[in-house]
């Protein structure tokens, strides 16, 4: 429920913070007051339309601001949408806010942090129902006719059922689809295929094996230059010359001086221990030297053989991948299309036969939902047509609509009828409402509007409240066009609302009023020539006079007829919570 709402520099609400409790909560007020701003605002936060058009006049920016406290009902929904984006603090509370700048930009949050606005509309419609001339309006949003209505028959296991089902089907016609198509160009994509798969394949690629083979290149097209360089290596650590001697010769007679050398000084012996290492790798490099010139060959055949290894290799991975690796992948997904394509026949005939039983059960599951939803769907209209009796609308008639849309692909739904259908089912379900007697049903988002539209609403409220998880309801200009005795069964009604929601309303009845837990007036004051809007939480005589004033004025008459108003309330919600009346 909404638990405190902050407001600064909207419209010609300067500062203002209100905290509210559960229960029915009236807002009273002369016309022009402010009210309508304060539920204004509160749409802004819940990701309405609003423009900088909103900002109080020399203010720079606006700022609406709203905690709710989260109830079981929805708790879980809503956190899972927090946890999504990274944005849960306390799992029993949340904040959400707009802030308006002068430029235009509009700054949407959530737990302080800034969001998309439209993460304020989802998480809001799971909060607030806002009835009367806004567009926040579920019961006005055909689409979420079913969902109540599935609530209101309880047929969540059924509707469970139906959706797993729905998913299995799916799967079948999605892999069935794929298969369909491969057939369709089987001939065409075998033979590309079995082209690919066998160039792959025949060319016996190994991992790493480009850069093996470039080093045989290198080697071979370079054979006489590195065989000279080796040879040359060789003469000079073996060989050498009269002029000079080769070095290990040279390096010999080193190693023999320092033997002696370190006999005689036994310090110098890690010297000599040195350049007898230094002697024994020359001799390694020798021996190294010699083998690789033995192994060195100029044979042009081999690099021409590897030059077309070398060829083969970059072609195949510029048709096939950037690298062997890739190559290979390619081949393998290749080869297993192929098995596909060879399988695909006996596959499609055993979906085909899938797809036929999943259709047959989840027809089966359809219409047994089918079934429930129509029974429900009687309750739910008589149960609204009593509601519109006791809200002054007698000759009013409400219907739930459920159509069924044929389609030759469909759910089989008796005698050879094929309906479309999607993972609710096949019903197609609108609120229909005939508001005058003689008048054929029309779509309720059709005919609905101001206050016939809030008395509507109350109304399916009413019979819907065990089915709808919106914890805080508002109901704007509820009474429009109806009196006092009206009023007062309106008041009933939203205070038997408010039990199970907390309800906002804005009144200009002091017959409703009367029913509310909590009572502010909203009124509009000019102070140092500016104008601003003030709203005050009434209680005893102030609240009192409010209601003599909405009588007429503050007479005797008036305030004796605002306390038997307020005492009629009181035995009435007593009455209705099955509390004892006190006598007196």
């Amino acid at each position: 429920m909404l638990t405190e709402l902050r407001i600064e520099n909207f419209a010609i609400i300067q500062r203002l913070t209100l905290e509210f409790t559960p229960g029915l909560i009236a807002f009273t007020g002369e016309t022009g007051a402010g009210k309508s701003i304060l539920l204004d605002a509160l749409e802004a936060i819940v990701g309405g339309r609003v423009d900088a058009t909103a900002i109080r006049s020399g203010a720079e920016r606006a700022l609406v601001e709203a905690t709710f406290e989260l109830p079981e009902t929805n708790r879980a929904a809503v956190n899972a949408v927090l946890e999504r984006e990274d944005l849960l603090d306390d799992p029993h509370y949340i904040t959400l806010g707009r802030e308006l700048r002068r430029e235009g930009r509009s700054v949407a949050r959530v737990n302080g942090r800034s969001v998309p606005v439209a993460l304020l509309r989802e998480l809001g419609a799971f909060l607030v129902d806002i009835h009367g001339q806004s567009e926040h309006l579920s019961l006005l949003n055909v689409r979420e006719h079913l969902g109540l209505l599935d609530r209101f028959a309880a047929v969540e296991r059924e509707a469970a059922a139906y959706r797993q089902a729905y998913h299995s089907l799916v799967q079948v016609r999605r892999e069935l689809a794929s298969l369909r198509q491969l057939e369709k160009d089987a001939a065409r994509r075998q033979e590309m295929l079995t082209f690919q798969v066998d160039e792959i394949e025949s060319a016996h690629l190994r991992p790493g094996e480009e850069d093996e083979i470039r080093k045989e290149r290198d080697r071979l097209a370079n054979a006489e230059s590195l065989a000279d360089l080796a040879r040359k290596s060789l003469s000079v650590l073996e060989d050498g010359g009269p002029e000079a001697p080769a070095l290990s010769e040279l390096l010999g007679k080193v190693v023999h001086s320092l033997s002696a050398l370190s006999r005689i000084d036994p310090t110098q012996t890690e010297l000599y221990q040195t350049a007898e290492g230094l002697a024994e790798q020359l001799s390694d490099i020798s021996r190294e030297l010699q083998l690789y010139l033995e192994g060195l060959e100029f044979n042009p055949r081999r690099l021409e053989q590897v030059e077309e290894r070398v060829n083969l290799l970059v072609q195949l991975k510029r048709k096939y991948g950037g690298s062997l690796e890739a190559v290979l992948a390619f081949g393998a997904e290749a080869r297993a299309q192929l098995e596909q394509i060879a399988n695909a026949t006996e596959r499609i005939e055993a979906l085909e036969k899938a797809e036929s039983e999943g259709l047959q059960q989840l027809a089966r599951l359809g219409i047994a939902l089918s079934k429930a939803r129509r029974a429900a769907a009687e309750r739910l209209a008589k149960g609204v047509e009593g509601e519109l009796v006791d809200l002054s609308m007698p000759g009013a008639r409400f219907q739930v609509g459920m159509e069924v849309r044929p389609d030759p692909q469909g759910l089989p739904v008796g005698e050879g009828q094929r309906a479309a259908f999607d993972e609710n089912g096949f019903d197609q379900v609108e609120f229909m409402i005939a508001p005058n007697p003689g008048e054929g049903f029309k779509p309720l988002v059709k005919i609905a509007s101001g206050g016939e539209t809030s008395r509507l609403m109350l109304a399916l409220k009413n019979v819907l409240a065990r089915a709808d998880a919106i914890p805080t309801l508002v109901f704007d200009e509820i009474d429009q066009g109806i009196g006092g005795r009206v009023g007062t069964v309106v008041g009933e009604k939203l205070w038997t609302l408010a039990r199970q929601h907390q309800v906002l309303c804005v009144t200009h009845l002091p017959q409703l009023a009367a029913f509310g837990d909590q009572h502010y007036n909203v009124r509009k004051l000019v102070e140092d020539g500016r104008t601003h809007t003030e709203v005050q939480k009434l209680e005893g005589d102030p609240r009192l006079d409010e209601l003599a004033l909405m009588l007429g004025g503050v007479s005797a008459a008036n305030r004796s007829a605002a306390e038997e108003a307020l005492r009629f309330a009181r035995v009435r919600t007593r009455e209705i919570s099955g509390q004892p009346t006190p006598r007196g």
